[in-house]
């Protein structure tokens, strides 16, 4: 998930195009997971994705020419990250998924800068609270309360079981944000970090799920299903931790939070267009008030207005 911000660069046309790219791999993730759930249970989807996706990322590392680190702290990095970033926000969106519209999903997921926020008040030394910032996360969490209801504690229904658990993959990649700067101070190549994390999760959850979910005894999936999978590992994945950090190498974090705000568009247009969802008033009454307490959060707008 994008890191916190840093500066504010001016993109070029190209770094523009990446990060709509960036938004159509990361909000497809989505769009592949809808279709996944109607065959295959929850554990299974995620050890192909982060599996089929740690094996491509080795390919690419073989092709650069890098190598593994054997440090006992960087696998332990790598151990911790991979349950953060993807063991746990996988599983909690997947299920959350059977569930729920992948638009849906795609909002409350959405949230995770304002998390992100909270937490680096209270774990980090340096990123305090401003007013601005706790304005948007007010914001924000007034547009989940929304978008679940008020009722979600008397009920306890399924349907809003599944948006807590997104909400829950929305804490575990703050989490994983603020975890993952432990990595600047190893010096690894980004694509060796993200192969780490992927391969761990996998090792973690490979056995679980050949204990829970026995995938040989699963009807054969079809076509579009394992398609689906492809893309989850290939494109959502793979694809997307490199466009990630390049992004974040020549546009910096700052303009890479903005993905943050497209996700959301592009999984609800392909929820609608592709897999027949529909969105509640509530649930775009939530959007809009989510998007603005990422805006307070993410500055420009403020700033702008500062300036003129």
């Amino acid at each position: 998930m994008p890191p916190k911000v840093e500066t504010n660069k001016v993109m070029t046309p190209l770094e523009w195009g990446l990060l709509l790219i960036l938004s159509l791999l990361w909000g497809g993730s989505f769009f592949f997971t809808g279709i996944a759930v109607r065959e295959l249970p929850t554990l299974t989807i995620v050890v192909c994705r982060v599996g089929l996706a740690a094996l491509i990322l080795y390919l690419i590392m073989r092709f650069k020419s890098l190598h593994f680190p054997r440090s006992r702290a960087v696998w332990g990095a790598f151990i911790v990250m991979g349950l953060l970033n993807n063991a746990i926000p996988f599983c909690l969106i997947v299920w959350g998924q059977s569930n729920i519209a992948s638009g849906v999903a795609s909002i409350l997921n959405a949230t995770t800068p304002l998390f992100t926020v909270i937490m680096a008040h209270f774990l980090t030394s340096n990123e305090k609270m401003t007013k601005n910032r706790l304005f948007g996360v007010l914001a924000g969490l007034t547009g989940v309360s929304i978008m679940i209801g008020g009722d979600v504690l008397q009920t306890m229904s399924v349907n809003a079981l599944a948006q807590l658990a997104i909400l829950g993959a929305a804490i575990s990649y703050a989490l994983a944000g603020i975890y993952g700067r432990i990595f600047k101070k190893m010096a690894l190549h980004p694509v060796t970090t993200a192969t780490g994390q992927v391969t761990a999760s996998t090792l973690m959850l490979a056995p679980i799920t050949l204990y829970i979910d026995q995938p040989w005894t699963l009807a054969t999936p079809r076509p579009e299903t394992i398609a689906a999978l492809f893309g989850l590992a290939a494109l959502s994945t793979a694809l997307a931790y490199i466009l990630y950090f390049k992004i974040l190498a020549s546009a910096g974090a700052t303009n890479l939070l903005l993905v943050t705000f497209l996700i959301p568009i592009s999984a609800i247009v392909l929820g609608i267009g592709l897999l027949d969802e529909s969105l509640l008033p509530r649930h775009l009454a939530g959007m809009a008030m989510i998007g603005v307490g990422l805006a307070a959060i993410d500055g420009r707008v403020w700033d702008f207005r500062s300036t003129k």
